[in-house]
């Protein structure tokens, strides 16, 4: 913890599956001086890794399509998102690990080879989770259907998309999950140097 935060005080007012803390504290200003105090609330869920899977002989990747309570609260139209394969990073677990287990669960992938795209909070005002976002090599041939772990009620749509026609998701406003968008953004500009390192390599297996 920074010596230029003082917690005052900390207590717990909920803790379910997830949890908010509430935090009495002060912090060292641009000036140097410390701030009055503050109240701030943190919803605690734990920490995230997520993976981009493409298939740089394809050159396509594969995206999932899934209810989300957020938007429905927010009082979105429609509460289905696109985004990437993604999920909780369990104690004892690395986030490499998580990845390869969600894109199995999730999408019936293989992934293989691995590239670090960012650690980013994603809403750092109020949330501590931060996930850390990969781009993972895959056999996309196949790819496609209804999959999701049952015992979760899990419902998710899987379906490829080539890697020409990202800019255009990416510019028509259909994809409105910050990590997706990280990802995409990501993969565009990094395409070429990923395609030369991963396609003369062996394909994972399904």
């Amino acid at each position: 913890m920074t010596d230029d935060v003082d917690i005052l005080e900390k207590t717990t007012p909920y803790k379910g599956r997830f949890q908010i803390d509430r935090y009495r504290l002060r912090y060292r200003r641009f000036d140097g001086a410390w701030s009055a105090p503050v109240l701030r609330e943190v919803f605690e869920r734990g920490h995230a890794a997520a993976v981009l899977p493409y298939d740089p002989v394809r050159d396509e990747v594969v995206l999932i399509e899934q209810f989300r309570p957020g938007p429905l609260a927010a009082g979105e139209a429609s509460p289905w998102l696109v985004e990437i394969v993604a999920g909780i990073i369990d104690p004892g677990e690395t986030p490499e690990e998580v990845v390869r287990r969600e894109a199995d669960e999730e999408a019936s992938l293989a992934i293989s080879d691995l590239e670090f795209i960012a650690d980013s909070f994603m809403t750092p005002g109020a949330c501590s989770e931060r996930v850390t976002i990969y781009c993972g090599r895959c056999d996309s041939g196949g790819a496609g259907g209804v999959h999701g772990n049952p015992e979760e009620n899990e419902d998710i749509r899987v379906f490829t998309l080539p890697a020409a026609r990202i800019p255009d998701a990416l510019a028509d406003g259909s994809i409105r999950n910050a990590i997706t968008l990280i990802s995409l953004q990501w993969l565009c500009l990094h395409r070429d140097g990923l395609r030369a390192r991963w396609s003369g390599k062996a394909r994972p297996r399904t």
